[in-house]
């Protein structure tokens, strides 16, 4: 395939310039020769695959890392922030795709944390609260601002993250995967938002692996591949598969594998499961052995209380789960593992993974009678076994590599690993593809479909609709916590489905 051609567009007078940005960590090469211009009020999509240097450009233009060649400038100024503060106090800010909040605050003391409102002296916590509580409403999460954020689910936690960005009043923000975490309402309160913001001039460097979305809130397209800026489009309306192509340098023809075949009889059976929190009623469904069964619902339909719940970490009040026809009394994790049900969570890096242990570490955790049936754990063994687990699975890395130093894909991997080398019977997948590239997705799902064809039951909750619909042979759809409908592959699609949703 020819490459991307990289299309030359004028340097705006009043926007941020970048030029012949490069960035070394001693023999490695991240960002090679990187020109690019943000205008004012303009969305430009900043799109490659883990590791193309994205990450690096937004924390080079946001004062987190220091370039090692090439020069800025900014409303005409040349710029060269020393740090993410000083970045801000020229009107640069970066919300970053791992959350940074502070759990034991506030919501509306993490929106201003280190620009605390005052008065007369005294931190004015009356003001503080009433305008993250107007940002949180606009955005559609309506939650008082001292609710404390360890409180907060995941997509909540994203959007209060999204709030402190939209208080800085800076004329220039960098997204990176703003809406990884969040369903489609609040997907479209965001745009809504940026567009206002927009139409003052403020301008935004917008990253993500949403595809979809691009042609949406974008008005031009940045590719960037290896560490180099690879093709500019002056339009974001450009086809998906061009820019797959243009990312990972190949053509992707297809991304969801065939749907293996069912096995029969159900392994999994759900009977009117009640939430003992209120997160949830009366849900009842059945996965059969070879089955991908999809989960779908705006955020706060209860898909991930159901499911955690399933995998006996939730308490429930009423209903049964069986497994094989036996019944589960799930009163922990324990009980779920024993009966054969693991969790992928949709947070893996505070839920999945222990980040500065090793892969064989990682792998090893909950693996041990299966690594040595004697109780003495030899690190050969662990090595040995960890080896097996990450060729089975194709993880890009070795036993001994610390599981921060991985891709957000191969970090999935590594969860998978760890979970599928139980053997389990029942398999459910929390968000398996969040934050995670184009090229890495393909590779989880035929990890999915791979499971299915083992036999296993497969549960995929998903905010991605298309990644449901892709999947699964068929799809439940929850709204506020009830059960609106089960909908076969065949008849399964975007309207079906959001209709359901939002009923």
């Amino acid at each position: 395939m020819q490459p991307a051609q990289v299309q030359p567009s004028a340097a705006p007078a009043d926007g941020l310039v970048i030029r012949n940005i490069g960035k070394t960590y001693g023999p490695v090469t991240v960002l090679s020769g990187l020109d690019l211009e943000v205008r004012p009020g303009e969305v430009l999509a900043l799109l490659g695959e883990n590791g193309a240097g994205k990450s690096t450009a937004s924390s080079i233009i946001a004062g987190l890392v220091q370039p090692t060649t090439g020069t800025m400038s900014w409303r005409g100024q040349p710029y060269a922030p020393a740090s993410p503060a000083d970045a801000l106090a020229q009107g640069i800010g970066l919300i970053h795709q791992e959350m940074r909040l502070l759990p034991e605050l506030s919501i509306a003391e993490n929106v201003f944390v280190g620009r605390l409102p005052t008065r007369g002296g005294r931190i004015d916590r009356e003001t503080m609260n009433r305008r993250a509580a107007e940002q949180l409403h606009r955005l559609g999460l309506d939650v008082a601002p001292t609710t404390l954020v360890r409180d907060l689910k995941v997509a909540a936690q994203q959007q209060v993250e999204i709030a402190k960005a939209l208080t800085l009043n800076a004329r220039l923000l960098i997204f990176d995967e703003p809406t990884a975490a969040l369903g489609g309402e609040e997907t479209d309160r965001l745009f809504e938002q940026i567009a206002a913001l927009k139409a003052e001039g403020v301008s935004f460097v917008y990253i993500s692996h949403r595809l979809d979305e691009i042609a949406r809130i974008a008005d031009r397209v940045a590719v960037l591949r290896d560490g180099r800026l690879v093709a500019t489009h002056a339009t974001a309306q450009v086809p998906v598969k061009q820019l797959v192509e243009d990312m990972v340098g190949r053509s992707l023809d297809r991304m969801f594998p065939r749907l293996a075949h069912r096995h029969g009889a159900p392994l999994l059976k759900v009977q009117n499961l009640t939430s003992a929190l209120g997160l949830f009623e009366d849900v009842s469904f059945e996965v059969a052995a070879g089955e991908v069964f999809g989960i779908a619902g705006i955020v706060g339909a209860g898909r991930t209380e159901l499911v955690r719940a399933i995998a006996g970490a939730d308490p429930v009040s009423s209903g049964t789960v069986e497994v094989g026809g036996a019944p589960v009394r799930l009163r922990s994790p324990a009980d779920a593992l024993a009966a054969g049900i693991v969790l992928v969570p949709e947070d893996r890096k505070h839920q999945g993974v222990t980040l500065d242990h090793t892969i064989a570490d990682n792998i090893a955790l909950g693996n041990y009678p299966r690594i040595s049936r004697t109780g003495w754990i030899r690190p050969s063994a662990v090595e040995n076994f960890a080896r097996g687990a990450i060729a089975r699975f194709g993880v890009k890395g070795s036993p001994a590599q610390k599981v921060s130093e991985l891709s957000g894909g191969n970090q999935q991997k590594v969860v998978i690993a760890k979970c599928i080398s139980r053997e389990p019977k029942i398999v459910i997948l929390d968000e398996p593809t969040r934050g995670i590239d184009v090229g890495a997705r393909a590779a989880i799902y035929d990890v999915i479909s791979g499971l299915a064809e083992r036999g296993m039951a497969v549960i995929v909750v998903s905010s991605d609709l298309d990644e449901v619909l892709g999947l699964s042979h068929r799809v439940m759809v929850l709204a506020r916590g009830r059960q609106r409908g089960i909908l076969d592959h065949e008849t399964a699609g975007r309207v079906s489905v959001m209709e359901l949703a939002t009923t």
